[in-house]
């Protein structure tokens, strides 16, 4: 891998695996009670600009499974909220930490950081790009659906946002079949797309993109979705519900999948708009081991960057 985890763009198809694969045995491990301190004595230095529960939690729990300490540094608590920059916050955290975990806004942002910084940088989420629960995403499809995942179509409904490019990535590098439906004023990025796309020919992934939610799902096997208003866009929440009203998974909407198809949400849903109460329920299971796989795969991803 290479010294940072920004994007699944960046990993080649058999270090994609090779995450999951490990993901799967620490997971393992875990459930054994079988000690698995590979990063004894480390510490990861975790910025918050954008707060979380999820993020915070899998990835302080997974440091300390790990053997390792976790630092909590919000905007409030360091320079970066006072106007220092990144490149000097970056080079003074590589001589106290071994690694950096961040969760911003601007994608730009935790590139910058990684430029000027010594040790490991993780993305633990922008508003470009979610590899870390794109992850955690493909980590739960295996388990559901069976290992090779190039079997499988998979449905993205809603916004083209973090979640839809990283979506694409994930896709492109694993060889499934991931159809994409969004409001043609919504779609994913145009230049994740095209990196994609290129990806996806070394795979034989198959991206499709779509406004129409009942193409999308026809005949899927994993349906996944998102809220339809992510962290900075609360402004815009009324007026997202019209345009996205269309894209709501529901039992309607299911017909059309696979008989056996699972639901997933990466969470916070919000039940009535992205999601019926009935569809989020039947697949709570699914769902939550999607949550706990957060952990899995992060633990993952920072033993072989910080390992």
């Amino acid at each position: 891998m290479n010294k940072d985890f920004l994007t699944i763009h960046d990993l080649s198809p058999d270090e994609a695996e090779h995450v999951l694969d490990l993901a799967a045995h620490l997971k393992a491990m875990q459930a054994s009670g079988v000690p698995h301190r590979y990063l004894e004595g480390q510490t990861l230095g975790m910025i918050f600009e954008k707060s979380s529960t999820r993020t915070r939690v899998s990835f302080e729990v997974g440091m300390y499974q790990l053997g390792g300490s976790a630092l909590f540094l919000s905007s409030h608590d360091t320079q970066l909220g006072r106007g220092e920059p990144i490149k000097d916050t970056a080079r003074v955290l590589s001589r106290y930490l071994d690694g950096i975990m961040i969760r911003t806004f601007a994608h730009e942002t935790a590139e910058e950081l990684a430029k000027w910084a010594d040790i490991p940088v993780i993305n633990a989420l922008t508003d470009l790009l979610h590899p870390c629960q794109v992850m955690a995403d493909l980590l739960t499809m295996r388990k559901h659906k069976g290992k090779n995942l190039s079997e499988l179509k998979v449905a993205f409904v809603g916004d083209g946002n973090n979640m839809a490019n990283s979506y694409l990535y994930g896709a492109a590098k694993t060889g499934m079949m991931l159809a994409v439906a969004t409001p043609k004023t919504h779609q994913p990025n145009k230049t994740v797309l095209k990196n994609a796309m290129k990806d996806a020919k070394e795979t034989g992934a198959k991206l499709i993109l779509t406004d129409d939610p009942m193409e999308a799902v026809k005949d899927a096997d994993v349906i996944v979705t998102d809220t339809w208003a992510s962290m900075g866009q609360e402004a815009e929440h009324d007026k997202r519900k019209k345009i996205f009203a269309p894209y709501q998974v529901n039992k309607a909407l299911l017909k059309k999948a696979d008989r056996r198809a699972i639901v997933m949400h990466c969470l916070p849903a919000y039940r009535g708009e992205e999601i019926t109460d009935e569809v989020f329920e039947a697949n709570a299971g699914v769902i939550f081991d999607e949550a706990e796989n957060r952990l899995h795969a992060q633990k993952a991803i920072m033993t072989l960057l910080m390992g």
